[in-house]
């Protein structure tokens, strides 16, 4: 019983933009307060720099159902909506919409879709040498999730942009030198069927344009009125703490001890929604927060539920649920493990275990 609950409400929607966007927009103005407040005053900083980081991860959230067309009614207000809520988490949402999708068109099924740490297989982690596997650990450790988290937010969408558009200059630049002048009458022609490795579609390079427009002139204005140095200090600290959160939430609530795990042949969606999504048990402060992705299972059986429906939806179809994995916040560390797919045996395993076994 899941289409009473796909039905959005512009009304309420509404409402979880200006009580995550009114929010942060106020504790930017303490931060300014605070900056140049003198002695102890300055370590109210750092309750309001908690705060911005659970509202900045809220707001991420609200991008994310934006990306399933799910937050309001329409189409265009959930872009006009996922673009605003890109550009405050300084990523551009419609091709990290894409992508999410591509994750939930093939959940579970690991030959497809490795997750956002990339898994290897067993046998090709094997195939490593000794300094390679160490690598392979250590860059999959939870702690790199705060350097992992300020690339995917403030670095790669600027290094696409950048390496992207040195594809296009590269790519008219030859079309010209092969064909003179009438090559450079055709550049708007070429430009329009280009696609770059950084991008896929049209779509998605306006976004990528627009999106860098935004951002890197709000860090302009936010270090003219805070200052640089207190503006990065503040800013690098909120967005790589955030970003750690809803990465880490994103890879337990797919990475676990006997997550489903198959290949393309005899993929099932339905056990990629059941048996490969955990839900997590997290204080309700938290589920507020993250806008109820607690509730996992019942989000990938139907990715257009808005999350103010997902808790109720999830009740409604608790007999369906009752044996989907359950994760408390203390076994999150344990998730962390299960970094290798093997293909053979149909699991996520650990690396120890990779070594171990026969």
């Amino acid at each position: 019983m899941l289409e009473p609950f796909r039905q959005s409400d512009d009304r309420i929607a509404a409402w979880q933009l200006v009580n995550t966007v009114g929010p942060i927009a106020l504790l930017w103005g303490c931060v300014a307060v605070l900056g140049s407040a003198a002695g102890w005053l300055r370590l109210l900083l750092v309750p309001v720099l908690a705060l911005l980081v659970l509202f900045s991860a809220r707001s991420f959230a609200l991008m994310h159902d934006c990306g399933h067309n799910s937050l309001f009614r329409t189409s265009r207000l959930n872009q006009l909506a996922g673009f605003l809520l890109g550009c405050l988490n300084g990523i551009p949402q419609h091709p990290w919409s894409r992508g999410h999708a591509f994750h939930h068109k093939h959940n579970g099924n690991w030959e497809r879709y490795r997750g956002p740490s990339a898994l290897l297989t067993r046998r090709a982690f094997l195939d490593l040498t000794p300094r390679q596997r160490w690598l392979y650990g250590f860059s999959r450790h939870p702690l790199m999730l705060l350097p992992g988290g300020c690339y995917y937010l403030l670095v790669r969408p600027r290094l696409q942009l950048l390496l992207g558009t040195a594809e296009w200059l590269g790519a008219m630049g030859a079309h010209v030198s092969r064909n003179g002048l009438r090559g450079l009458a055709e550049l708007p022609a070429q430009t329009r069927h280009f696609r770059s490795s950084h991008w896929y579609t049209a779509g998605e390079c306006r976004d990528l344009v627009a999106n860098n427009a935004v951002v890197l002139t709000s860090w302009w204005l936010m270090g003219a009125w805070l200052g640089a140095g207190l503006f990065w200090a503040c800013y690098l600290t909120v967005m790589t703490l955030s970003a750690a959160i809803f990465l880490c939430i994103f890879f337990v609530q797919h990475n676990y001890e006997g997550s489903y795990a198959s290949g393309t042949e005899g993929w099932s969606y339905l056990k990629g929604a059941l048996e490969g999504s955990s839900n997590l048990e997290m204080p309700e402060i938290l589920n507020w927060f993250s806008c109820d992705i607690a509730f996992h299972s019942i989000h990938h059986l139907c990715e257009r539920i808005p999350n103010y429906r997902l808790r109720a939806c999830h009740a409604a179809n608790a007999p369906l649920l009752a044996a989907c994995h359950r994760l408390r916040i203390s076994e999150f560390p344990s998730c962390f493990r299960y970094i290798l797919w093997d293909d053979q045996a149909l699991r996520l395993i650990s690396l120890e275990q990779a070594l171990t076994q026969p």
